[in-house]
């Protein structure tokens, strides 16, 4: 019998769609030791390179997929949206879409926000990787737009889940940052002398600009650094740390409907 993973976060907007499959895993459920415990997916963490691959074969088996299935890339915290066809390992995208069965949409965090996508009406999905810089940027609307424009998506038929995170009780960052963003994701705390960050709600803003309806978005309870016991966090272990994955793609159900 072969080793699954029982922590899954499985996001509940995307389950009355039985063509799509999704989740983000947790840090627990693989082989992975010290810093890297337990189910470090990430190749440029540190961590021992075959004990990664093993990792991710845990993970792929638990979802009925294989590895070669996965479209991964190195991230660079850009605004750059991969068009997938295939699986594969790819350089400088911080966000993937897709529309064929088969192609499963990957980004790694460890305290970055994951955003899953899916279009009911074009049978297309995407997966975002947006930490400061990436939001700031609007990498999720660009993706979106980018989608409209490969695809036809538009917002009424998108279902959004945002991921486990940083949290806006925990985001701290200076005024080099904070400078940024709107005043409805931000505010200055006195004690902390610092800003602190809400990312999900920086993110959700662009699913709601885009046409996403506020009832089609789930967004995870869920604090990488606050909850670091059950989620890597890179701020928190102070860059020594695994990576998580957030996954989505279609299965075969798409051909019957």
């Amino acid at each position: 019998m072969f080793q699954q993973i029982s922590s899954l976060l499985r996001p509940k907007i995307f389950q009355a769609f039985a063509n799509v499959v999704a989740l983000q895993t947790t840090r627990e459920g693989g082989v992975s030791e010290g810093a890297f415990r337990s189910l470090n997916l990430g190749l440029s963490s540190g961590d021992a390179r075959e004990t990664v691959l093993k990792n991710r074969a845990i993970l792929c088996r638990t979802i009925g997929i294989e590895p070669t299935q996965l479209v991964l890339s190195h991230q660079v915290h850009g605004d750059a949206v991969l068009i997938a066809e295939h699986g594969g390992s790819y350089d400088a995208y911080d966000a993937h879409i897709t529309n064929r069965v088969g192609v499963f949409l990957a980004v790694s965090i460890a305290d970055c926000t994951p955003i899953l996508i899916y279009d009911r009406t074009h049978n297309a999905v995407a997966a975002v990787h947006a930490g400061w810089r990436g939001t700031a940027k609007a990498i999720l609307y660009k993706t979106l737009l980018k989608m409209n424009e490969t695809f036809g998506t538009e917002g009424k038929d998108c279902f959004a889940f945002i991921g486990a995170c940083i949290s806006g009780e925990a985001y701290e960052v200076g005024e080099d940052v904070a400078r940024h963003f709107p005043n409805q994701v931000k505010r200055y705390d006195d004690a902390r002398g610092k800003f602190l960050l809400d990312l999900k709600t920086a993110n959700r803003m662009q699913l709601e600009h885009f046409g996403v309806p506020h009832e089609h978005i789930e967004v995870s309870p869920h604090c990488t650094y606050l909850e670091h016991d059950r989620f890597f966090s890179f701020r928190h272990d102070k860059g020594k740390t695994g990576r998580m994955l957030a996954v989505i793609g279609l299965n075969a159900l798409q051909q019957e409907k």
